[in-house]
């Protein structure tokens, strides 16, 4: 027993050694780097098109009588579900637990720089989409790599990572973590907890993404309204600290955070990292993941669901994580010495009544882990389609379904290193196709938002 403790504790040791570098500040400067760069080559277009492209995401919702699986609304909900998780309650905490306030400025650049690398990932997976033999899109990462650069074996790299990190990151540790949370607010035992999570998944499962897509977009916009209320109700209760709190963020941005409280102090490079770090944790923007769903989006022309799909990034970082760090600095609790969700659940106490507050992050955490579920199997089953056909699909469901039980009891510290280690390495290909296809993005823009020098946004 002891050789096999030791053994597994010295391969933790080295999950963790590699997860350091693979996150280190070479890919965090690749990650941000790559989202510069994009804006720049598109002239900004994420802020010029913002507007339309959120009434085109949540007016218009679908294009009529184009190729596609699922409308542009289903699409980035599918994707928003993936992304929308643990990071905006429990990231933005250790953002600013290690970081301070100014960690939540450098979410924002993050966010905003990623969603020019949403928008290329997107413009991409629609353009370089197949049809498999079932009538269904089939695109991400793996399609314009093999397709578009024309390096396949880059393509299968990704998928092979992207299907690992499916049962790690968008499985097991969801479940792991809303059984955790359940369990410590409303004393349901972890097993209960599971098998409801396991029942649900598989009956949603079961009819691939036009289930998911269905399911995510009356799932999330109810999740994230739910928490964003509460969030907004301990904001405006302290109204008058916003502008403080502004000045705040943005002055601790740059200068070295004192130790005050439980709060041990920070460095200026300690908060970018720690803001750069947990943004893309967030929103992850330069994964490529969310590229798949946009894949399946019935959509006219690529920069369409491109648009639609950079909204995801706003969303998540500028709209959500922002409210959980207001909550959070508002309230005081960023010096209660406390990290991740027992940071944010303090954090809402503080500004709720009674248990409410607890109960609130609590509920949010179920929601979000279990979207998260739901968006990463779609992710994992086109990986492994890619790899190993059509016929993988069904006894990959069955397994993705088992394993959200055991997540939901198990102990999974290896896991959670492991996919850590995954995600990172399924940046690193998606970002070589990023900046190798940039002359494309800009192409395929140009054609849509200059045919003939007109500019075209309807």
């Amino acid at each position: 027993m002891e050789t096999g403790t030791g053994f597994l504790d010295q391969f933790n040791n080295a999950l963790d050694y590699l997860s350091g570098l693979v996150w280190g500040p070479p890919m965090l400067v690749l990650l941000v780097g790559t989202g510069i760069y994009l804006t720049l080559a598109l002239r900004g277009l994420q802020f010029s098109t913002l507007l339309p492209s959120l009434h085109l995401a949540f007016i218009k919702r679908r294009d009529k009588e184009s190729a596609g699986d699922i409308s542009h609304f289903q699409a980035l909900m599918t994707a928003l579900a993936a992304t929308v998780g643990t990071g905006n309650i429990a990231g933005v905490a250790t953002a600013i637990a290690a970081g301070g306030p100014g960690a939540l400025f450098w979410m924002w650049i993050t966010g905003l720089f990623g969603m020019a690398t949403k928008y290329a990932e997107a413009l991409l997976a629609v353009k370089y989409r197949t049809v498999d033999k079932k009538g269904m899109m089939c695109g991400g990462p793996m399609y314009y790599l093999s397709v578009g650069l024309g390096w396949k074996w880059l393509g299968v790299l990704f998928a092979v990572f992207a299907c690992l990190a499916s049962f790690g990151i968008g499985n097991m540790v969801q479940s792991n973590s809303v059984s955790d949370a359940i369990q410590g607010s409303f004393g349901v035992e972890r097993w209960v907890t599971g098998l409801i999570m396991t029942v649900a998944t598989g009956m949603v499962l079961l009819g691939g993404i036009k289930s998911i897509g269905r399911v995510a977009s009356l799932l999330v916009p109810v999740m994230i309204l739910f928490y964003v209320g509460a969030a907004l109700y301990i904001i405006i209760e302290n109204i008058q600290a916003v502008p403080g709190v502004i000045k705040w963020i943005l002055i601790e941005a740059f200068t070295p955070t004192a130790a005050v409280g439980g709060f041990a102090g920070a460095t200026v490079m300690m908060t970018i990292r720690m803001g750069v770090a947990r943004g893309v944790f967030s929103n992850e923007s330069g994964l490529g993941s969310s590229a798949i769903a946009a894949a399946a989006a019935q959509t006219s022309h690529p920069v369409r669901q491109a648009m639609v799909s950079m909204t995801q990034t706003f969303i998540d970082t500028i709209v959500v994580c922002s409210m959980t760090g207001f909550v959070i600095l508002q309230t005081g609790a960023w010096t209660s010495g406390l990290d991740g969700a027992q940071l944010s659940t303090e954090a809402f106490s503080r500004g709720l009544p009674g248990q409410s507050g607890g109960i609130i992050v609590a509920i949010g955490l179920a929601l979000f882990a279990y979207s998260t579920i739901l968006g990463w199997s779609y992710y994992g089953e086109k990986s492994l389609e890619y790899l190993l056909g059509e016929r993988s699909v069904a006894p990959y469901r069955l397994v993705f379904t088992i394993m959200v039980f055991v997540g939901s009891i198990a102990k999974l510290k290896t896991v959670w290193l492991l996919s850590d280690v995954m995600n990172g390495l399924m940046a690193l290909p998606n970002l070589v196709g990023l900046l190798l296809l940039s002359g494309v993005i800009v192409k395929v823009s140009n054609s849509y938002f200059r045919p003939n020098g007109r500019n075209v946004l309807s």
